[in-house]
């Protein structure tokens, strides 16, 4: 059975036998309604390459204390893959969030569409950022991620203009593009950006001005796929043929 991963604010000079303290929601979850008790095993993470295994050694309300047995710490992967996707109605965001980060991406860009269905604004906005962000740390958590992804703040077109323009490679899932997506060469280093539209589609604009800042506007197959789950099967696609996956 895999052991429990929770995320700590730092781990920064953490090395074997020292400890490691765990406070607020995170180990109120893991004391209140995991159960944890002295003498388990836990993997503590800082979500930006450095994990480490972890016994028990006191627990209390909203606290538990961990002796560090083992300290990793990994290089980001590359290629990074930075997904945009337009936001989509009901939960479906949070579905996208939560498969694209067990996949493996490095940051998730939620992009106000113009055919957008789904509307951020005010408290909604903030709302909306804060459930994203709390699907994606719990899903890295549930992947056992060593690099968490980022959750943007809410990007306008413009903004995923800028994107491409500064990424290695671009691309624009279009059910109307002619050309594959398995036709695309894959870099050894990222940024590999992929633009997911919403549920009424790209408008031509948006085709345009993605395309003129360099990126590739590409189809998935015959089938029109959601939203929600277009991103993911893209970036399986395009991982596959990395050292990634290889």
């Amino acid at each position: 059975m895999s052991l429990p991963v929770h995320l700590v604010p730092t781990l920064e000079g953490a090395g074997v036998g020292s400890t490691v303290t765990v406070e607020g929601d995170e180990a109120h979850h893991a004391v209140a309604v995991r159960r944890l008790r002295v003498g388990e095993s836990v993997v503590l993470t800082d979500g930006a390459g450095t994990s480490v295994t972890a016994e028990v050694t006191s627990t209390g309300k909203r606290v538990f204390e961990a002796s560090l047995a083992d300290v990793r710490r990994v290089a980001a992967p590359t290629p990074a893959v930075i997904v945009v996707q337009a936001l989509p109605k009901g939960d479906r965001g949070e579905l996208a969030v939560e498969v694209l980060t067990e996949v493996g991406v490095a940051r998730v860009v939620p992009w106000a569409a113009s055919r957008s269905v789904a509307v951020w604004k005010g408290e909604r906005a903030a709302k909306s950022l804060a459930k994203w962000r709390s699907t994606a740390r719990e899903a890295a958590k549930q992947a056992r991620r060593s690099w968490f992804p980022e959750v943007s703040d809410l990007a306008s077109t413009a903004d995923v203009v800028a994107l491409l323009e500064s990424a290695t490679l671009g691309v624009v899932l279009h059910e109307e593009a002619s050309l594959p997506l398995a036709a695309l060469e894959v870099p050894v280093e990222g940024p590999v950006v992929v633009v997911v539209g919403p549920e009424g589609g790209l408008t031509e604009e948006e085709v345009a001005a993605f395309t003129v800042a360099g990126a590739s506007s590409v189809r998935l197959g015959a089938e029109v796929l959601r939203t929600s789950t277009a991103g993911v099967a893209a970036v399986a696609a395009l991982l596959s043929r990395t050292s990634r996956w290889g």
